[in-house]
């Protein structure tokens, strides 16, 4: 705590004045366009690692970067509060891009992996819940020829996992059949500090080293938001706070 207040003032003589102009703007209101769904574990660090401004990311951030299911009317039974970010992304902000990021030595993937939870925690257990189709993908042997720790291996399904959960959301196919939503996932290794990008054509996770970054920016045609996602003037006149 006193290496945070230490830094809220350190910010504020010597960080600030060189965002002043970019804060004053973002007062009136926010137009990021992508939603980054990620474990809230303090190692994971998305504006570090991507070097985003504040403005760019729309962050969800939870326990294991998961998503309850939806039913066919684009509800969830509980833990609502991950699928009302994206229903805010979806309707209020212009976001074209969702993300998922997992990553290494996550306790949430040990957890799964191993089927117990910390004593006392009964709200953890059930969210956790919502991993368990990805570690029935890992007893089933998908991605078993990684060299990673089943672990890791479980990280990289969860992901994949995830990603399934958000086409259960009418919203979101609609968007994607439409052409104006598109998903990725992502792998973040601590150790390496190398964000891994999921590629369907190969079936696994590849560093997006130099030459991945090429080809991914090569398939990021621009997409354009629906006509009902709000403009900069109306986000700034009239979008509510988040």
């Amino acid at each position: 705590m006193k290496k945070l207040i230490k830094g809220l003032l350190d910010f504020q003589r010597h960080g600030f004045p060189a965002y002043r102009e970019t804060f004053s703007r973002l007062s009136r209101g926010q137009a990021p366009d992508t939603l980054f769904i990620s474990c809230c574990d303090s190692r994971v660090v998305p504006n570090l690692f991507a070097s985003t401004h504040p403005g760019d990311l729309f962050v969800a951030r939870n326990v294991g970067n998961m998503i309850p299911p939806a039913d066919p009317a684009g509800r969830v039974a509980e833990d609502a509060a991950e699928a009302a970010a994206l229903e805010y992304a979806l309707v209020a902000l212009p976001v074209t891009e969702i993300i998922v990021c997992g990553h290494s030595s996550c306790g949430a993937m040990a957890a799964i992996e191993s089927g117990t939870c910390p004593e006392g925690a009964p709200n953890l257990a059930r969210w956790l819940e919502i991993g368990r189709p990805a570690r029935e993908r890992l007893e089933r042997g998908e991605l078993a020829d990684l060299p990673l720790s089943r672990q890791d291996r479980l990280a990289h399904l969860n992901v994949l996992q995830q990603l399934d959960h958000l086409r259960t959301y009418p919203a979101v196919r609609a968007r994607i059949e439409a052409g104006t939503l598109r998903l990725h996932g992502w792998w973040f290794d601590i150790q390496a500090a190398q964000v891994h990008n999921w590629n369907p054509d190969l079936g696994r996770f590849v560093p997006i080293d130099e030459g991945e970054a090429e080809r991914l920016m090569r398939q990021l045609e621009p997409v354009s938001p629906p006509a009902a996602a709000p403009s900069d003037a109306t986000t700034e006149a009239a979008q509510p706070a988040a």
